[in-house]
């Protein structure tokens, strides 16, 4: 691929698996880059435990101190729902701004589309059996089943609403399992919870083809969240206004359609803000995504 095939808001994931020099800068733009983030001392989470078989099929668990028990979030990390692109480490440092702040989180793994397995049902069922397997291990790491909120940046955001919705999935669906995880509320950070919306997009960063890979074999049915509304469950999302990745309608048209089904949605637009900045800790965006996860633990 060289870089004149490639769509400008597509250059901000670069980063994420070319070297940097590869990559002109913007020197007008003082919004955060992924090389800036990734360039920060790395911190280290408390254990690792896996849920199946495969390199990516891993969870890493960041426990507070103290005895516990700990609410618990879930954390889905984005990258165009590609291993290739990102992994869990890249939220490594807003889950160690959770773990300071009391709060457990449960940073879970997946195979993308580009990996074999990944796809439709292989992604979807990762991401179900990592977060059920929080239940196994709740006793020995002190944590709150009762008080769980799920939070996922981009791809992820979908994700995370997504296992808020599994108890909506379609009977017939080889999606839906007995029994998961009870969600409390979910925090979508730049996501892209409408997959028909983000095919129907030519200037979403993660580009139309990927939602075809994802949902080949099944469909939007039991995979896109609008289907699966209402989810009987409160959502905030938290958007950058300078987001050249997520177009902000995808936020405001997602918004519209869940309220009409009678969820309780909110939406933050932060000024200032791109894609990088929501999983920064130290900035305005990531202060509103705390501020939503404390009130969903509260619930």
């Amino acid at each position: 691929m060289v870089a004149g095939m490639i769509r400008p808001a597509l250059l901000a994931l670069l980063p994420l698996f070319l070297p940097v020099a590869a990559i002109a800068a913007d020197p007008s733009s003082n919004l955060l880059t992924w090389a800036k983030l990734k360039a920060r001392p790395r911190p280290t989470a408390d254990a690792t435990i896996a849920y199946g078989p495969d390199a990516l099929q891993k969870v890493d668990l960041w426990v507070p101190a103290g005895p516990g028990p700990h609410p618990v979030v879930v954390m889905v990390h984005g990258g165009c729902w590609q291993s290739d692109i990102a992994d869990r480490t890249l939220m490594d440092w807003i889950a160690a701004d959770l773990r300071a702040d009391g709060i457990a989180v449960w940073n879970i793994d997946y195979r993308g589309v580009d990996r074999p397995g990944g796809g439709y049902p292989g992604t979807f069922a990762d991401v179900a059996a990592a977060t059920d397997a929080l239940a196994a291990q709740a006793s020995a790491y002190h944590l709150d089943l009762r008080r769980v909120v799920a939070v996922g940046h981009s791809a992820g955001a979908h994700l995370a609403l997504w296992l808020a919705a599994r108890a909506k999935l379609p009977t017939a669906s080889p999606l839906r399992r007995p029994h998961p995880l009870t969600i409390a509320h979910v925090v979508s950070l730049g996501g892209l919870p409408d997959l028909e919306a983000t095919a129907a997009s030519p200037d979403n960063g993660c580009g139309t083809e990927v939602v075809g890979r994802l949902v080949a074999g099944g469909g939007y049915a039991d995979t896109s969240i609008p289907h699966l509304l209402p989810l009987g469950v409160g959502q905030d999302l938290v958007n950058g206004r300078d987001d050249r990745i997520i177009p902000a309608r995808l936020a405001t048209d997602y918004v519209a359609k869940a309220k009409k089904a009678g969820d309780r949605v909110r939406l933050a637009m932060i000024a200032d803000t791109g894609h990088v900045e929501l999983i920064a800790p130290e900035t305005p965006a990531w202060a509103a995504a705390k501020r939503a996860i404390a009130k969903g633990l509260r619930r």
